[in-house]
């Protein structure tokens, strides 16, 4: 694999809130040398700015700094501002809350939401109360603890740059950190009916790619789930199929994960949580698809119109693009699942390959040349700098055709058996500049831009 380079935009916030931004795209390719010509527009007015690239330009991704009046730090709410009823330790994952304040970051945070802010924003919550449960000896909060403690977790992480809406965005509630219908909340209790040695020793530490396929965590964790779900069921006699079984176990790998986070480093239990929660996110498509009527005809059966057809596609696509950031696999899951949905209103032409659609083209798009921008397969965080803001990495240049839906096309099917070869990192071949994201309205004028090269 070449070397992996971003070239990142950060964006520093100014004292003026409450102003529309939006970027102009620039026209053309720069080349080392050239100045970027970015215009902002202000209620006020355009406010053009020119920088010069220190280096031969790279695919990159904006960056949000935190405003000088909010500088980001691990933060601590003073105990005022908290309800005082929370007994969870937050100092014992500091640096995980930090991790997810900066994933959930400000504006940023819903078209993160399904890759990076909510999959830590549960890891968190996860270890939160395992590391508690080894002084309490309980896996669970009790329904008034557990709105207390959700109420302060997210005081804190918005006071560290966390989306102020958080739970809403995720769709967590107080009963999420409770017990739920799972019988066993108790820690000696648990461990006299599950093997907690096979149970640790299967997801002390997990391969995120291999685990995917292979499973051997999950189903250490679903066989420990069945157990205590059906414990006290034997009096029922040897009726397993009762009411509620599906959302019982359910609940119970819950309770699982968080012994699990109490006998791991909270580092170690969030990298493992993270990878397990990139096997079920990378297995669908995200994307809401909406009706295909406006492209079926143009485009069934023989195509008398190529040009329209290709513009009906494209205008279809665009809309797609307006919803969140996507990994390359959910991408895949996209193309197949709109695929068959063409195909079922009579579409028989392969119209991503007459089009030219890309696996890029299904979200959310960055750079003067609307690149679209691919999250890695693999877990991955937004991260911070002092100096240069929050970002995260995406790839802008893997210029992968999407695959049409074919009965004997494994590759739709499963991610584990492909025949196309998808990067687990970003690969940076060609140049890109400027930015546009799609309908993301930042409400702070950005009063400069500063660009800079890394190698990764």
């Amino acid at each position: 694999m070449k070397g992996l380079h971003s070239l990142t935009l950060i964006l520093q916030i100014t004292l003026f809130p409450l102003l529309l931004m939006c970027m102009n795209k620039s026209q053309g390719s720069p080349t080392s040398g050239t100045k970027y010509s970015i215009s902002i527009t202000t209620k006020d007015g355009m406010l053009p700015l020119e920088v010069s690239p220190s280096a031969q330009p790279q695919p990159f991704l904006p960056l949000l700094a935190p405003s000088p009046l909010t500088p980001f730090k691990n933060y601590s709410m003073p105990l005022s501002k908290l309800s005082g009823l929370c007994s969870l330790n937050f100092s014992a994952a500091e640096d995980i809350m930090t991790t997810t304040a900066t994933d959930c970051w400000t504006s940023f945070a819903p078209f993160l939401a399904n890759v990076l802010c909510c999959p830590q924003f549960d890891a968190m919550l996860v270890t939160l109360i395992g590391q508690s449960s080894k002084f309490s000896g309980v896996l669970a909060l009790n329904t008034t603890h557990a709105r207390h403690c959700l109420s302060d977790v997210t005081k804190v992480l918005v006071g560290q740059g966390a989306n102020e809406d958080l739970r809403k965005i995720c769709s967590i509630h107080p009963m999420n950190l409770t017990e739920g219908s799972c019988p066993i909340v108790f820690v000696d209790e648990f461990e006299s009916i599950v093997d907690s040695s096979r149970l640790l020793t299967a997801c002390r530490k997990i391969d995120p790619v291999n685990e995917c396929c292979n499973q051997v965590c999950q189903n250490a964790i679903n066989d420990a789930a069945r157990k205590i779900a059906l414990n006290d069921m034997s009096n029922s006699n040897g009726n397993r199929s009762l009411p509620g079984k599906t959302s019982r176990i359910q609940d119970c790998k819950n309770i699982v994960l968080r012994w699990l986070a109490s006998k791991l480093d909270p580092s170690i239990a969030n990298s493992v949580f993270r990878g397990l929660s990139n096997c079920n996110l990378n297995k669908v498509c995200p994307l809401v698809l909406p009706n295909v009527t406006s492209v079926a005809k143009e485009c069934r059966n023989v195509i008398s119109n190529q040009t329209n057809c290709c513009k009906a596609i494209k205008s279809y696509v665009s809309v797609l693009q307006d919803q969140s950031f996507i990994t390359n696999l959910q991408a895949l899951k996209c193309a197949a699942s709109l695929g068959r949905k063409l195909q079922n209103a009579n579409v028989s032409n392969n119209v991503y390959n007459l089009c030219r659609i890309g696996l890029k083209d299904f979200s959310l798009q960055v750079g003067s040349q609307e690149s679209g921008c691919l999250l890695p397969s693999l877990p991955s965080d937004a991260v911070f700098d002092k100096s240069s803001g929050v970002g995260f990495m995406c790839d802008l240049n893997d210029n992968i055709v999407a695959p049409w839906p074919s009965s004997s096309s494994s590759l739709l099917q499963s991610s584990c058996n492909r025949t196309t070869k998808l990067p687990s990192l970003p690969t940076a071949t060609s140049s890109q500049n400027g930015l546009h994201i799609n309908n993301l309205v930042l409400l702070h004028l950005f009063s400069s831009l500063i660009l800079f090269n890394r190698l990764l």
